[in-house]
Formats: structure tokens, C-alpha cells, sequence
């Protein structure tokens, strides 16, 4: 594709040689001659320099390059969409592989591809354009909308529901059994029945070896446009937010609600019960153990709030340096208490006797 062409599409100013062709995307480091690179900071430009790029996209207003140039407000979204101009995703050919089991009475709209070793049961619907890759498994009575990718190995138990566009990667569970455990009056732990639902809405994306459980009763409910990464716990009678994003390695514990636009860094572990409010950040390795209200910003285990926090890390630090002053401080004070205590002593042995003790041990000593 010429830079010029490229520029139009992109919204991008031109800055240099519109004819030079661009084939591909490349990091900076491994780009060769017709690759179009991204700099998101100037301290790169001696990089770039040196490479062996065609093109750039930059910030407007960066110094400028002997490279031919896109300049855009905001380079990294420009960068995600010449993405999507090079790459677009392999879409296989509809139909269903002879290889798979589709029951009788799933029903498959038109475009359709259900890859190899797939097992497709009874009373599925399957929305138009849909991807099936190999070896998945969907259970009975679910129902995936339109444009869905389900890569392979997922796995969707009976009754899940799946919106328009969602994209779940593969290894990912969705509609296992909640883990809910009573004892009962011997003292043993008998297993609660987990009878509910799992309802994903529209555009969500959920990544690799991610576990959804249905809900006890009722629904566990991931709401549209929710973007969650690999290794996620989303426990039963969950209810995450729209537009929220959660990194890896998070576990969300039964009943929790999570408004909209909330963001759960890695490794964050919520408990379960507790109410977690709209456009709430909560930070890496995080323990959340009580309802959040919105907009709160929260680092820590317990999570407190993140300038709470941030206090607290600067004031541990500081640790040795008053453990030391402070030991200075003890040592003047217990100096300072045994000057003033010999003070005392030298003081009193100092004092002259009273008169009238002089005279009693006078007479004292005459006969009577």
C-alpha cells in the first residue's frame, strides 16, 4: 500500500515521500525495507535513525526524520489501525467439518463454520458468521449470536447464552458448576446444586483458560463490551459491569456485583458478597475485601486507597532510617536521665544539716 494511500486512510498527516510502498508492520528494532514502524517517544528518533524502516507513524509535533512520516494526535491508535488494515483475521470456510458432531436439532445460520472434532448438541442455535474452531464443545440448549469466535478447545456447558461479536479464546471454560459446599447435619460437606446460567453479552472478549461458572440460581452475567484476559476466576452470581477490563490472574468470588467501566489490574482477588461501584481502578495484586464506592482509586492488600497506600510505601521505607534515629534519640535520653539523676545525688549530699539535727545529737551525747 503507498504511504500516501495509507495517510488518507488513517487520517494521518504526510510528511515526506507519498509513493514509497508499505507492506508490512515491524517493531523498530527488526524492520527492513518496506516496513511502516511506530515511535511513541522521541528519546527512540536515534533508533529510527539507524534502522532500515520505510516509513514511520509518530506523534505530531515530533522532531523531525529523514523518514518519510505519519504524524497523528494520538500515534498509537493510528499504529492499532494500520493493524487492522494489514491483518485481518483468517475466517475459515463456512460449513461443518465431517469430522464434528452436530446433534439433531441445533440449528446454524447461514455462514456457519464449525471446525474439526467439534461436538455441537441439541437444541443449539448458532447465529450467522459464527466460528466454531476444532474441538469445541457446546452443551445443550445454548445459544451463540452472530459473528462469534469461539477458538478451539472452548468449552460451553449446557444452557449458556452468548451475544453478537464475542470472541472467547481457547482453553476457556464457560458454565462449570459454581463452587458452593453445606455441611450438613453429620458434619459433611454436601455439594449445593449449581442450576443457574451464564449470560455474555455483546462484544465481549474473554481470553485463554478463563473459568465462568453459572450461577447457583438465576444468572452469573458478563455485560457488553467487557474485555477480560487469560487466567481470570469469575465465580458464580457474578454480575461484571459494561466496558470493564480485568487482567490476568484476577478471581472474583461468588455474588459480587462490578459496576461499569471498572478496572481490575493482575492478580486482584475480590471476596465474595461485596458490591464494587462504576469507573472504580483497582491495582496490581490487590485484595479487595469490602464494597467500593465509585470512583474509587485502590492499591494494598486490604485494598485502601491508592495515595493511603502509596503513604504507606514511602513511610516503610523510611523504616530503617527512623529505627535508627530513633535509637540515637533513646540513647541521648538515657544519657540525659543519668546526668540528671547524679545531679540529684551531688545536690543532696551537697546540702548543709539543719541547726536543730546538730543540737539534738549534741544533747544526745550529754549525761543527764
Amino acid at each position: 500500500m503507498q504511504l500516501r494511500e495509507l495517510a488518507e486512510k488513517l487520517n494521518c498527516r504526510l510528511v515526506g515521500d507519498g509513493e514509497i510502498e508499505v507492506h508490512h508492520l515491524a517493531p523498530l528494532h527488526e524492520a527492513g525495507e518496506g516496513d511502516l514502524v511506530f515511535v511513541a517517544n522521541s528519546r527512540d528518533l536515534p533508533k529510527l535513525e539507524a534502522s532500515k524502516a520505510s516509513a514511520v507513524i509518530a506523534r505530531e509535533g515530533s522532531p523531525p526524520c529523514s523518514k518519510p512520516a505519519l504524524l497523528a494526535n494520538d500515534p498509537y491508535l493510528a499504529f492499532v489501525e494500520a493493524l487492522c488494515l494489514f491483518y485481518t483475521p483468517d475466517r475459515p470456510t463456512p460449513g461443518v467439518h465431517p469430522s464434528s458432531i452436530v446433534q439433531e436439532g441445533a440449528r446454524l445460520a447461514e455462514d456457519v463454520a464449525i471446525g474439526p472434532l467439534a461436538v455441537v448438541e441439541a437444541g443449539v442455535t448458532i447465529g450467522r458468521g459464527s466460528v466454531v474452531g476444532a474441538q469445541v464443545y457446546i452443551g445443550e440448549g445454548c445459544r451463540i449470536g452472530a459473528g462469534c469466535r469461539l477458538h478451539p478447545q472452548v468449552m460451553i456447558r449446557e444452557g449458556v447464552e452468548i451475544g453478537d461479536r464475542v470472541t472467547i479464546h481457547s482453553g476457556t471454560v464457560i458454565g462449570s458448576d459454581g463452587f458452593g459446599y453445606l455441611r450438613d447435619r453429620q458434619g459433611n460437606r454436601i455439594k449445593i446444586p449449581q442450576v443457574g446460567r451464564v449470560i455474555i453479552e455483546d462484544d465481549v472478549e474473554i481470553g485463554a483458560n478463563v473459568t465462568v461458572d453459572r450461577a447457583t440460581i438465576g444468572a452469573t452475567r458478563i455485560r457488553r463490551g467487557t474485555k477480560i484476559d487469560n487466567l481470570v476466576q469469575i465465580a458464580h452470581n457474578v454480575v461484571v459491569g459494561a466496558d470493564t477490563v480485568i487482567a490476568a490472574l484476577s478471581g472474583i468470588s461468588g455474588s459480587v456485583k462490578i459496576g461499569d467501566r471498572v478496572t481490575l489490574a493482575g492478580q486482584v482477588g475480590i471476596v465474595d458478597h461485596i458490591d464494587i461501584g462504576d469507573d472504580v481502578t483497582v491495582g496490581a495484586q490487590a485484595g479487595v475485601a469490602k464494597s467500593l464506592p465509585s470512583g474509587s482509586v485502590v492499591l494494598g492488600s486490604p485494598a485502601v486507597p491508592h495515595l493511603v497506600f502509596k503513604r504507606s510505601v514511602a513511610a516503610v521505607r523510611r523504616l530503617p532510617r527512623i529505627l535508627n534515629t530513633l535509637k540515637r534519640i533513646e540513647g541521648r535520653l538515657a544519657s540525659l536521665e543519668r546526668a540528671v539523676g547524679e545531679r540529684e545525688e551531688k545536690a543532696q549530699s551537697a546540702q548543709p544539716v539543719p541547726e536543730c539535727l546538730n543540737r539534738e545529737s549534741t544533747s544526745e551525747g550529754r549525761p543527764h
